[in-house]
């Protein structure tokens, strides 16, 4: 039994694994809309404070909300460009009404979409699992080198900086027991910044100009405006955020050693509605079960929801006290990308560990976890190669996780009625099937189809010798 300190700093190890994702949100579209700084202040905070209440929703579980899954929800990045055309093209009270409706959306349509599970059969989420670790690879690489568009971007003093943390990690998690090695990420990432601060790259200036407190309240950006176009863009956002989520509930399943029941996925995602719809009422975002933490439950083995919840209930307070949310931005990008590295590889190790449970030579399982795997990275890795599809398109195979899982999907579908030529031999009554000592299943000799080599070989029963 973990105590209430222990409980604490778990949930703040989990709350910095996944920190730069939720801000980097909040400053990609404040900084495309011009907002100013009192606005990008403001929108960080909802922001956490949104991402916290919707993380404990989730954990606590009810009757119909809740997959009580130890899951972090936090802003989807899919739902960026989408929030920025429409608010640059009417404004941001239109994006937000968008958003709360879209929200209901889901809440609506998850029993529907949990009737849809059955396509989900082991090769499909062992593919997905696989291709949401693989996926999030070259974000911890880009950090690694600095962080993307950084102006000494793969710098020896940044790759140093991210493997000294990953060394730190590995040799706290190798060496270390108890309650230290499952702290090794936090560890890792306090050398890290230490090391960071030595060296000169860590700057404490944001904490001086941060306010002490800020409270979020509804519709800071207006009443919210109605436009079909906008709510059925943002929809559209929100069922690839479904597929996303899906694959991340199996993944965490895996990581918990338990198995995910369709009723707690359906719950999982009316969560997720209403957490969309919170952010659409406090003006932050729509939300989604956030990956990076799946390899954070792997690597420490600590399956606590209790952890989780204390993770949402610090986000709370990082919402409510800014000064304090901005000591977690010193931490510098590459010590942030020497932690992904583990813990992004752990998220693909539990999909390869799934796809280990599933025969690779039957039923054209292996194509479908090839085919499927190498879409996804691909769209990951390069996704401007569909630049030139339409806007609903472009949205779908941009996302690597969710272009590998349709890929999964349809090529399950397809792939399981065509079956193994060793499977589809017909029996006729009386008459078993006999396969040669090479494996090689044939014809008995006194069969006239043994001259046309036919793909069986069908004797009598009674001809077999009695045990």
């Amino acid at each position: 039994m973990l105590s209430k300190q222990k409980v604490v700093t778990l949930g703040f190890q989990h709350v910095l694994a996944m920190y730069a994702g939720a801000v980097i949100v909040p400053l990609i579209v404040g900084g495309a809309l011009k907002l100013n700084g009192t606005q990008m202040a403001y929108l960080i905070a909802a922001d956490l404070f949104t991402c916290g209440i919707a993380t404990i929703l989730q954990v606590m579980g009810t009757k119909y909300f809740g997959s009580r899954l130890p899951v972090i929800l936090g802003c989807t990045f899919t739902a960026v460009g989408p929030i920025i055309a429409i608010a640059s093209a009417s404004n941001l009270a239109t994006a937000y009404g968008a958003i709360i409706l879209s929200g209901l959306f889901v809440v609506l349509a998850a029993p529907l979409y949990g009737k849809m599970l059955r396509f989900f059969p082991t090769i499909v989420t062992g593919s997905v699992v696989t291709i949401i670790g693989l996926s999030l690879i070259p974000v911890a690489m880009n950090n690694a080198a600095g962080g993307q568009g950084s102006a000494d971007f793969g710098q020896l003093h940044h790759l140093l900086l991210a493997l000294g943390t990953l060394l730190v990690i590995l040799i706290v998690n190798r060496l270390a027991t108890g309650f230290l090695r499952s702290i090794s990420v936090l560890v890792g990432l306090v050398a890290g910044t230490a090391a960071g601060y030595a060296m000169g790259i860590v700057h404490f200036s944001s904490v001086a100009e941060a306010s002490w407190v800020s409270i979020a309240q509804p519709f800071y950006f207006g009443v919210p405006q109605i436009s079909i176009t906008a709510i059925f863009t943002m929809i559209i956002v929100n069922i690839v955020s479904m597929v996303e989520s899906t694959g991340v509930y199996f993944a965490v399943g895996k990581a918990t050693e338990q198995k995910v029941e369709k009723k707690q996925i359906v719950n999982g995602l009316r969560s997720e509605g209403l957490a969309i719809m919170l952010g659409g009422i406090f003006n932050a975002f729509p939300y989604t079960a956030f990956s990076q933490n799946v390899g954070l439950i792997s690597l420490t083995r600590v399956k606590s929801r209790d952890v989780i919840f204390a993770a949402g209930g610090i986000m709370v307070i990082l919402g409510l006290l800014p000064k304090l949310a901005a000591l977690t931005t010193v931490i510098p990008s590459a010590v942030l990308g020497g932690a992904m590295i583990v813990m992004f590889g752990s998220v693909a190790a539990s999909g390869i560990s799934i796809l280990s449970e599933v025969d690779l030579r039957k039923d054209g399982n292996l194509l479908i976890a090839a085919c499927s795997i190498a879409v996804g990275l691909g769209s990951a890795t390069l996704p401007q190669m569909f630049d030139q599809l339409p806007a609903f398109a472009k949205m779908l195979m941009q996302n690597g996780i969710v272009s590998g899982s349709l890929t999964a999907i349809l090529l399950n579908l397809f792939l399981s009625k065509q079956k193994d030529a060793s499977s589809a031999v017909q029996r006729t009554p009386n008459q078993v099937i006999l396969q040669q000592d090479d494996g090689r299943i044939g014809h008995a000799p006194e069969s006239p189809a043994y001259r046309n080599r036919g793909p069986a070989w069908p004797v009598p029963a009674q001809a077999l010798p009695r045990t």
